[in-house]
């Protein structure tokens, strides 16, 4: 506030406006049915008090590296729900899905494709290191912190600016070969 010389007000009135205004939908490129494999995971956070929870659930794209599914609410069947509805038809009708044992995965994902597997077996490494990213570049992620979301929408649109920016970082990388 003080480096642009706008009140406080003014720029907590700003970023509430964008966060509620952020598109809260992956965009992903289409891709030819085949083999496709994801991962998903999710993560508790909280908005005001640490009892109340919210949980993030994402599905990343093994081979891409995009995050193709995003849902924030509880941890329960609905909540899993929330996160199959928000992937991608074409990785829904497809996709190889790899989970932990969380009991709410098995009751939303296709039986055909679910594959719930411990941390031991790395195949859900992926998802577990966007997790650790999220709590690491994320300040209200941090388990104990000062830094926590007062309002529920700052805190959704916080998540959803950070998937949005990882995704549009992953389009731009550049394959160089030597």
């Amino acid at each position: 506030a003080r480096t642009a010389k706008v009140s406080d007000r003014w720029l907590q009135n700003y970023v509430n406006d964008k966060y509620e205004k952020i598109q809260k939908v992956v965009s992903v490129k289409d891709k030819p049915k085949g083999r496709l494999t994801i991962e998903c995971d999710e993560m508790w956070s909280f908005v005001r008090r640490r009892k109340d929870k919210y949980w993030i659930w994402l599905a990343k794209d093994v081979d891409t590296k995009e995050i193709v599914g995003v849902h924030v609410g509880n941890r329960d069947r609905e909540g899993a729900l929330g996160l199959w509805n928000s992937i991608p038809g074409f990785h829904r009708q497809c996709a190889v899905i790899y989970t932990d044992f969380w009991k709410s995965y098995k009751e939303i994902l296709p039986e055909t494709r679910h594959r719930p597997v411990g941390k031991e077996t790395g195949k859900t490494d992926n998802i577990e290191s966007f997790n650790c990213k999220m709590r690491q570049r994320i300040s209200r992620l941090v388990r104990k912190t000062l830094s926590f979301s007062k309002k529920k929408i700052n805190h959704i649109g916080a998540i959803w600016l950070f998937v949005h920016h990882h995704n549009s970082m992953i389009k731009k990388e550049i394959t160089v070969t030597i």
